[in-house]
């Protein structure tokens, strides 16, 4: 038993994760991360359904002053849209996640029809 452990965490080290890195695959062409929507259309067509929301965040800002430090807070609005593919009955249908345009985040669903 010991004899695969040491190898096995040894490329746990070395291999590290991808982290929050992902892409989507429509045909040959690939989106990545930061692609706009027009890239995403372009390359994968309509999407079966579209969702759009807006979210608020309130986001602090610290500035460092030859006296005293400012803490600064304000409210940022995101446009956040959320399309669904469906890739038909052998491949999971997929979520894509736009954030003010951009694309922030790709998720899996189930096995589309």
């Amino acid at each position: 038993m010991r004899a695969w452990l040491a190898p096995l965490v040894l490329s746990l080290l070395f291999f590290p994760t991808r982290g929050d890195a992902f892409s989507l695959r429509c045909g040959s062409d690939l989106i990545s991360d930061g692609a706009s929507k027009a890239d995403v259309l372009l390359k994968c067509g309509e999407p079966m359904l579209k969702e759009s929301r807006t979210e608020y965040e309130g986001v602090k800002q610290k500035y460092k002053g030859p006296d005293t430090d400012t803490t600064t807070e304000r409210v940022v609005q995101k446009n956040i849209d959320e399309w669904t593919y469906n890739f038909g009955p052998h491949r999971l249908m997929q979520v894509v996640v736009f954030e003010n345009g951009k694309l922030v985040e790709v998720r899996s669903g189930t096995y589309g029809r």
